[in-house]
């Protein structure tokens, strides 16, 4: 029998999910392994293989998501990196945009780029806007550069020319140049990856395919060696920023594809759910070990953005705020990602506040409760004093709990200094990993001009179930959902995702007068090259055609999608419509038609028009948690003797809180001013009082 899984690793566990014929999901969760962590996922995929007699030898496919990509940028342990550029350009990375992320901060220094000054070298060639050539490419010039690169143990090379975007010839030289002279080296061509006009965002994201190239293809060879020896003869197939999935071999050409890989997953899992339930708008909220992520689902339909930075206290879209990280041009899902998770370290700051995040005690050490060499007091052992979570095992049993030393923890480096009851700093650290992920929150509503309380909140990963009850409080939602193996979501979106590829080409032209002919030409050049990245083999696909636009004189624009597969005078109109009602909902005001309208890029997203999810999913047995305990609920309720359930035994009418859930994947607190009832698909539906 050939069996497909879904392979998740997060910064604490590594997360397995199967799906048998009748929609059963069957999972294992293990300890991520940082030293190699495709042993984890090789040690979660046996774990999982033996629990269900199932043959690794047989496993076909395996869809995998992952953080490395990510981590390298965050941990500054990507490539040593080199760029070529245009003469006079060597600074864009450091010019940036203007942009700070906190607008009264008079020292805020920018982060340092990613291909230092000293690596970043000039190259005499200039191309003017429509791609004609000012001065040749000085060949000789190259190569004497790349001669100098090589003797820097450079692992990789970006190069960015002023205007590739519209002639390529100088860049695909350069290229061909560095593949003769240098072939170790990881090479990054902005031509490749994002072939459209902004010196910085391209300079940025070719920077950042490079920077992240060398450990993303060493990470997948390695996970492939790992499959390879257990025996496991499995494709690999990657989750995308974009939500679709593709091949591992395209990833390791172009690696920032999956920079935001884990995150989206949910996203896509939640849309799954979402729409078997008939929700048409929802907040996904995913809460692991050591991040916390938000995003958007909106008339059904995945939100995208269109700046996305990454390397920041929190990683999100914005063109408004922004330039604490790096700039990503390439089709994210966007996501807002904080670094609040269970192992997120506390500490007690200068000013005598609670801090959570953003550094994290990961799954080595781990908490301080894990007994594993833990010291710094978590998010985990603040839940666990409260009594949100077990006092005795996480995860069925496989991951033991030591309470007092929780207890320990919390009162000599939370609650003393702070002159607290123990419970009263636990809750209160409870609450600000609450403040701190709703941040995550507005930044894909309140900030896009979305109001969260005409949602329904996705509550999913590990710590999700936890926390979702009080982010959904703090913002006034009424409702929160927490889907079936809600700690391994993630995974499971990897299941239900379909392959799909964006891809996008420079096109600036005046809404009201470009040419029908040559936008229609660009589209379906843009269509077989996405043919070619997804590969169908025997299916055509489905595509989506989309425009990023914005008022002449703007520096920022708007992806609004096309209502029809070609461009007529039609579907021209309809645009200027889409836009202007996308502006207004987003910044609160539109233009009259006497403000022009460009067109900056066209981009095609090609998806496979089959869908092989199944119609409902299914919880294999029954994980039996303890009977009661007391867990505090902060000062207006106090210590409440709470009765501990599983999914299961959520029948019949609404329950009314306090009443905690406890599964092998996860936990979910429902708090005394809430009720909860398990809908037709098994998910559990919280709702809150007001």
């Amino acid at each position: 029998m050939n069996w497909i899984v879904g392979s998740d690793i997060g910064g604490t566990f590594t997360d397995i999910v199967y799906i048998d014929k009748d929609g059963t999901l069957h999972t294992s969760k293990v300890p991520s392994t940082p030293e190699n962590y495709g042993r984890g996922v090789v040690n979660g995929i046996h774990l999982l293989a033996k629990k269900q007699s199932l043959a690794i030898s047989e496993m076909s496919e395996m869809v995998h998501g992952c953080t490395i990509a990510t981590n390298a940028i965050l941990e500054g342990k990507g490539a040593k990196t080199a760029l070529i550029t245009t003469r006079g350009f060597r600074d864009v990375l450091e010019l940036r945009r203007i942009r700070v992320p906190k607008l009264y901060d008079p020292l805020y220094v920018k982060p340092q780029p990613l291909s230092p000054r000293n690596l970043r070298f000039e190259v005499t060639e200039r191309l003017d806007s429509k791609g004609q050539v000012i001065t040749e490419l000085d060949e000789n010039e190259v190569r004497e550069i790349v001669k100098h690169i090589k003797k820097l143990d450079v692992t990789a090379v970006a190069v960015c020319f002023l205007h590739s975007y519209v002639n390529s010839d100088h860049e695909k030289r350069v290229g061909k140049i560095l593949r003769e002279l240098a072939p170790d080296l990881f090479i990054s061509l902005s031509v490749d990856i994002l072939p459209q006009i902004r010196e910085y965002e391209r300079t940025s994201t070719t920077v950042i395919n490079a920077y992240v190239g060398p450990p993303v293809h060493k990470y997948l060879e390695e996970m492939e060696k790992d499959l390879r020896t257990s025996g496991c003869p499995a494709t690999m197939m990657m989750m995308q920023s974009s939500g679709g999935t593709v091949s591992a071999k395209s990833v390791m050409v172009k690696p920032a594809q999956i920079i935001e890989c884990g995150p989206a997953a949910g996203v896509v899992g939640s849309a799954y759910i979402a729409e078997k339930l008939g929700i048409k708008s929802a907040i996904t909220f995913d809460m692991g070990g050591t991040t916390a992520k938000g995003s958007l689902i909106e008339d059904g339909e995945l939100i995208y953005a269109e700046n996305y930075e990454v390397g920041a206290s929190m990683s999100s879209a914005g063109s408004i705020t922004g330039g604490a990280g790096y700039a990503l041009k390439l089709p994210v899902i966007d996501i807002s990602e904080v670094g609040a998770g269970g192992g997120s370290i506390i500490r007690i700051d200068r000013a005598g506040s609670i801090k959570v995040g953003p550094d994290s005690a990961g799954s080595v050490p781990g908490p301080v409760c894990y007994g594993t060499g833990g010291l710094e007091p978590t998010v985990t052992d603040a839940n666990v004093v409260t009594g949100f979570l077990s006092q005795e095992a996480l995860a069925g049993g496989s991951v033991p709990i030591d309470a007092t030393l929780s207890y320990k923890t919390i009162e000599e480096k939370i609650a003393k200094p702070l002159n607290l009851d123990v419970y009263q700093a636990a809750y209160g650290v409870h609450q600000v990993a609450n403040a701190t992920m709703v941040r995550a929150i507005k930044a894909v509503t309140t900030y896009r001009g979305r109001d969260p309380r005409d949602f329904s909140i996705f509550a999913f990963g590990g710590n999700g179930g936890v926390h979702g009850a009080g982010i959904a409080r703090s913002l006034e939602v009424k409702q929160v959902i927490v889907p079936l193996a809600a700690g391994v979501f993630s995974a499971v979106g990897l299941m239900v995702a379909k392959r799909s590829v964006t891809v996008a080409g420079a096109f600036p032209a005046k809404l009201s007068s470009f040419d029908l002919n040559n936008a229609n030409t660009l589209f379906d050049k843009l269509k077989k090259d996405a043919d070619a990245l997804i590969d169908l083999k025997e299916n055509t696909p489905a595509y989506k055609l989309e425009a990023e636009m914005r008022y002449v004189g703007q520096a920022f624009e708007l992806t609004v999608p096309l209502k029809k597969d070609f461009f007529d005078e039609e579907a021209s109109a309809q645009l200027r419509i889409g836009f202007d009602e996308e502006h207004e909902r987003r910044f609160g005001h539109k233009f009259d038609e006497g403000n022009n309208v460009e067109i900056v890029s066209l981009k095609v997203r090609a998806t496979d028009p089959v869908d092989r999810s199944p119609q409902r999913l299914r919880q294999e047995g029954s994980y039996t948690p303890l009977s009661s305990r007391m867990v505090y609920y902060g000062d207006e309720f106090g210590l409440m003797k709470t009765p501990i359930v599983n999914r299961s035994e959520i029948q019949g009418t609404e329950w009314k809180g306090p009443v905690i859930i406890e599964e092998y994947e996860g936990t979910t607190i429902v708090p005394p001013d809430a009720s909860v009832h398990r809908d037709q698909l098994d998910n559990l539906v919280i709702n809150l009082d007001y």
